[in-house]
């Protein structure tokens, strides 16, 4: 299921295929611009309306729902377990992205495959299609792999997806796996060139003898063909698993972070990158925290932010160093001792991090709260939003099912002004910022129907 805002869109667990997560956990990826068209919304969303898009059993459609205000108590499901009997592990989806304008819809799973969805024209006669995804292409992008040195397996997964500007007809896209990124360019073709002197109608070479007349080739109309190719592979420079992609404001170079290194990359350079951030200690032994997620500025091509396990933030400029081990600015909230507990450092680790469309903020995500900072305070956040705190006297039991280490991620509407992130038991939550109302919906089975309304959700403990 995933979910889609003036700038946002989300993913579930649902039993789909193409559409599934682990322990019934819901994530958002956003998308900078593009949506269908928006909807009202009673929510307490406030400004920008909010549009959710649901995949169905088949993969050749996806319809959007809107939201209207009932609420609807539920007991929480604590075992966040189900029944995933009749899909495999290689169809469990890993990541979704939106291009820059919203026609299209990338998802990526486990079995290292890449179905990218284009939005429903919207017509006279069928006004309630709007919004609907179909298929547009699908294409392998990794394999499975092994390294013979480190005996190791390297899946083909994908981890990442993101999409480059529109600068022509082609759409390109980064995706990645553990170790691989590769740049694909997504084209379309609707006529073919007939009329070859060399060639017949076969694609077969003729021989020249019987060549008597010389023709002039033309374009004949054809079936719509839409193509998926590699243009560049980017591999060997990462040891441990890439975990963030991101493209620079430039669109000439990107970025991508493992867990104790970010290396920079340019789009017409594969055989070299450039290491702009190292944290492995020369003792391993000494390893005190790792890279969780990183991200450019939207804006300026030199800044970039990282968090880490510890629950910091660093901004890093790449004017002052050309390796970027010595922060500019370092974010972090000073811990109340009388809060501290045995899982004060898991529950501070970050999971993602997200500039604000402005540049002006950073948010970022741990396991239990949402949290927005400004890029002129660094000593605490400008704002805490508190996504579960009802999991808080649970984190004994969530640590022995090890659901206490899951990653959520979250994501900004277009105008800054509302923030969403992911829950368990198929709920998201959404804040807006300015009336700091909040609103908790359900991502189910029963709303996937086309224009289907979401019923506020209030979570009741047992």
């Amino acid at each position: 299921m995933l979910l889609s805002l003036p700038a946002l869109h989300l993913q579930t667990c649902e039993h789909h295929p193409l559409f599934q997560l682990p322990h019934r956990r819901l994530g958002p990826w956003c998308s900078p611009t593009g949506s269908p068209a928006p909807l009202s919304c009673e929510t307490g969303c406030g400004e920008g309306s909010w549009i959710l898009v649901c995949r169905l059993l088949v993969p050749t459609q996806v319809s959007l729902l809107s939201m209207e205000e009932d609420i609807d108590t539920r007991k929480i499901n604590n075992s966040f377990l189900r029944d995933h009997s009749y899909a495999t592990e290689a169809d469990i989806i890993s990541t979704v992205e939106f291009n820059h304008t919203g026609e299209l819809l990338a998802t990526g799973d486990k079995g290292g495959r890449v179905v990218i969805f284009q939005r429903e024209q919207e017509s006279k006669n069928q006004i309630h299609r709007r919004g609907e995804y179909n298929v547009y292409s699908t294409f392998q992008s990794h394999e499975p792999e092994f390294d013979y040195l480190k005996s190791l397996e390297i899946e083909e997964k994908i981890n990442k997806i993101r999409w480059l500007p529109q600068q022509n007809a082609a759409y390109f896209l980064l995706s990645t796996n553990d170790k691989t990124v590769k740049l694909w360019k997504v084209s379309e073709r609707d006529k073919r060139p007939e009329g070859y002197n060399l060639k017949d109608e076969e694609g077969r070479l003729r021989d020249p003898a019987t060549i008597t007349t010389l023709r002039v080739p033309v374009l004949r109309p054809m079936d719509l063909m839409v193509e998926a190719t590699p243009r560049r592979v980017f591999a060997n420079a990462h040891t441990y698993h890439i975990n963030s992609i991101s493209v620079n404001s430039d669109y000439e170079t990107y970025m991508s972070a493992d867990d104790l290194r970010i290396n920079l990359w340019n789009f017409e350079i594969t055989n070299q990158s450039f290491n702009i951030v190292d944290i492995k200690p020369a003792n391993m032994e000494e390893l005190t925290e790792v890279i969780t997620a990183a991200e450019f500025h939207p804006h300026h091509c030199n800044t970039f932010v990282y968090s880490s396990s510890k629950g910091t933030i660093r901004l890093c400029d790449m004017r002052a160093s050309a390796l970027c081990d010595r922060h500019t600015k370092f974010f972090e909230e000073p811990e109340d001792p009388s809060n501290r507990s045995f899982f004060s450092e898991i529950i501070s680790s970050i999971s993602d991090v997200k500039f604000s469309h402005s540049g002006r903020y950073i948010m970022t995500r741990d396991y239990l709260t949402v949290k927005v900072w400004d890029l002129n305070m660094e000593n605490r956040p400008i704002e805490t939003y508190q996504v579960h705190d009802y999991l808080r006297s649970k984190l004994c039991s969530l640590y022995e099912n090890d659901c206490i280490f899951d990653k959520f991620e979250c994501v900004w509407n277009g105008s800054d002004s509302v923030i969403m992130t992911g829950s368990y038991n198929n709920f998201f939550r959404m804040f807006d910022r300015n009336t700091k109302r909040d609103v908790t919906l359900e991502a189910s089975r029963e709303n996937s129907k086309p224009r289907a309304i979401l019923k506020p959700r209030k979570v009741s403990l047992p």
